[in-house]
């Protein structure tokens, strides 16, 4: 490394994904959040963002979570095109669909499952949030919030966590109306544990997509 590089780290371009890199990185990423999302429903729980919106829509529609995740998601596209850029919105819509498919077949594949709902979030929580930071570091993300979330901390420098914490808690206070009280203070202790992952991971300008 370059005397240059070591006084002004900031400077050093961040090596960009190769196109094999960024497809493996949506497959694992939309893989690692279904997963996630469906020990949250097995443990009648929701989290933050349009997937919790959609969990929580899915508790009282007799619609499967796959069909809603992607409606849900669908108003948010016009501010991905114009904050990001349509390479951004079509990787974003095939890690939406991606999630959307596996997430049904981890239904089928596993079964119904029981889980204390405190382990349910924790774990549930901690995959999303992974997934999503493997999603971000290859130009994608769920739509939704994380859109959001994203373009105001590239247009007006507010951590993309922090800002996710904020729409994720709306979400939260509104599944008073579906669950119980004390699945909303777990629900709310889980979409805590993504906001923080997001928060203490997620940086931007450290890689570069191809």
């Amino acid at each position: 490394m370059t005397e240059a590089a070591v006084r002004a780290p900031e400077l050093v371009e961040p090596p960009r994904h190769r196109a094999i890199d960024d497809i493996a990185g949506l497959a694992v990423g939309a893989l690692v959040i279904s997963f996630g999302l469906f020990l949250l429903k097995a443990g009648g729980l929701v989290t933050g963002g349009t997937a919790g919106l959609s969990l929580l829509l899915g508790y009282v529609l007799p619609i499967p979570f796959g069909v809603i995740f992607v409606v849900v998601n669908l108003p948010f596209f016009a501010l991905a095109a114009r904050g990001k850029g349509w390479r951004f919105v079509a990787r974003s819509l095939v890690s939406i669909m991606l999630v959307s498919l596996l997430t049904s077949l981890h239904a089928s594949a596993v079964g119904p499952l029981e889980l204390h709902p405190v382990y349910a979030a924790v774990l549930g929580n901690v995959l999303c949030g992974v997934g999503l930071l493997i999603l971000f570091r290859h130009n994608s993300s769920l739509g939704g919030f994380t859109v959001v979330a994203l373009v105001v901390q590239e247009r007006f420098g507010f951590r993309a966590g922090y800002v996710l914490l904020a729409l994720d808690l709306c979400v939260v206070l509104a599944s008073f109306t579906v669950l119980a009280p004390v699945l909303v203070l777990v629900s709310a202790l889980g979409a805590g544990v993504l906001s923080s992952i997001i928060m203490l991971n997620h940086r931007p300008g450290r890689y570069r997509a191809s």
